[in-house]
């Protein structure tokens, strides 16, 4: 065998090596940030279901007559502001996920709000339209919060396969930047003040 030919065989090798290793790490970073980005659309799609079920409950509780007008408007705004915001899952910024979730956490607040005054409405109570609403968005809460679970675990992965050495090498020239998770609301880790007055 020729002496310049194994220096050859060296390099036909390394670089062979280097471009499996880049092939690999791409192939894997994309498949890890489509899987992260589907289940974004997981969280969005229950969200959207929880929005056409408020529809519906504006409805019934419009029926109504004398109850207030104010809650329910707020209601229908903070709904409207919420489906307003939306984001690409190509751009996952923190900046457009927090707007997001503000948008979401205004409407949760306003629907809690209206949930807590119904419950001067004996006629509401009873109507089982409103009763099977109210027990579909308790169900699509729950969803709701699963759907941001799975999402950020997604995230995690992908975080994990561009961050870890030697991936992080690559991640910037093939422009994997790493994505954001989904945060608790702010003030969420302290705990409510209950006041318990029987008087």
């Amino acid at each position: 065998m020729k002496k310049w030919l194994i220096p050859v065989i060296i390099i036909v090798v390394v670089v062979f090596g280097v471009y499996r290793w880049a092939v690999g790490f791409n192939n894997t970073a994309v498949q890890y940030e489509e899987n992260a980005k589907t289940k974004w659309s997981n969280v969005e799609s229950a969200y959207q279901r929880r929005n056409d079920l408020i529809g519906n409950l504006v409805k019934t509780v419009q029926g109504a007559a004398d109850f207030e007008r104010g809650t329910l408007t707020d209601v229908i705004e903070a709904r409207a502001k919420a489906t307003s915001t939306t984001i690409d899952a190509n751009n996952l910024t923190p900046e457009k996920l927090a707007a997001f979730q503000e948008a979401q956490t205004g409407l949760s607040s306003a629907l809690s709000r209206l949930l807590v005054t119904v419950e001067r409405y004996p006629e509401l109570k009873a109507n089982q339209n409103f009763l099977e609403l109210q027990s579909q968005l308790e169900g699509t809460e729950n969803r709701i919060n699963v759907e941001r679970n799975r999402f950020n675990e997604e995230v995690n992965i992908y975080n994990i396969h561009i961050k870890k050495f030697p991936n992080s090498f690559l991640a910037g020239m093939f422009n994997f930047d790493p994505m954001t998770r989904y945060q608790a609301d702010p003030g969420a880790e302290k705990a409510p003040d209950v006041n318990f007055d029987f008087n």
